[in-house]
């Protein structure tokens, strides 16, 4: 080692490599950034996860709901939202619209019981009868339209009348509800003219039932025009297949 070396040593004692060491504290703030970071990366997943069950429709109900599962109503909190499939069937029961079950039948009143014989035990009364609510069932029917009306027109044919006639006799086993006729069209023509002809022939069917002795405030209408094809609109026979009158009748059947 040469004289310039060792005065270099002696004036600087400690090794050149312990300066470019990292100290623990600083080593110990390096870890503790980045668990911060995965920590707080974890807690956005988990909130984004709840965001989108928590806006999930509740119960299979067809009216839209907030996150707390309230559902959302207009600006005079009369009136809930509804999505495109709804129907009095499917809504929210807290919403306006939906079925209401039938009440239960009062409870039979009962005899009093006799009086006991001097020496013969009182008779034991029988236990009150069960009465178990009955469900409401659903039943769909859908007709082609073209069985139902002339290209264009919304008058009921000959056949569709019949049709309808066996439709309201069978519901003379039911205590009914209420029925619900949903007009559609082919993609032939503008979204308008659509529209207002899926709502005619709807109202035909409706004015035809009440005209069979059915309640007017049972029946509800309404026309999707051209939103809901069953069928390829690009073919003759997909055509005539999204040509169609569907009727829903809900109801619960007689014992």
């Amino acid at each position: 080692m040469s004289a310039r070396d060792r005065g270099f040593r002696r004036t600087f004692p400690i090794p050149v490599w312990t300066f470019c060491r990292p100290s623990a504290t600083f080593l110990k703030r390096r870890i503790m950034k980045k668990l911060n970071k995965v920590a707080s990366l974890f807690a956005t997943a988990a909130l984004a996860a709840s965001a989108s069950v928590a806006f999930a429709q509740s119960n299979g109900a067809d009216n839209w709901v907030n996150s707390t599962g309230i559902p959302w109503k207009n600006g005079s909190n009369e009136l809930c939202w509804r999505d495109a499939n709804w129907t009095p069937a499917t809504a929210n029961q807290a919403c306006d619209g939906a079925l209401k079950p039938a009440p239960a039948p009062a409870p039979v009143a009962q005899a009093p019981a006799p009086a006991p014989a001097p020496v013969a035990p009182a008779p034991v009364a029988p236990p009150a009868p069960v009465v178990v609510p009955v469900a409401p069932v659903s039943e769909k029917v859908t007709f082609a339209a073209d069985a139902f009306y002339d290209f264009g027109k919304s008058t009921l044919k000959p056949e569709a009348k019949s049709k309808l006639d066996d439709l309201v006799s069978k519901t003379s086993g039911v205590n009914l509800e209420v029925i619900i006729a949903v007009g559609h069209t082919d993609a032939i023509g503008g979204d308008a003219a659509n529209q207002k002809l899926s709502v005619a022939r709807a109202e035909s069917v409706k004015t035809y039932l009440v005209s069979k002795g059915i309640e007017k405030n049972r029946v509800y209408t309404e026309g999707k025009g051209k939103k809901q094809p069953v069928a390829d609109n690009k073919t003759a026979e997909g055509r005539a297949k999204n040509r169609r009158v569907e009727i829903e009748v809900v109801g619960t059947r007689n014992k």
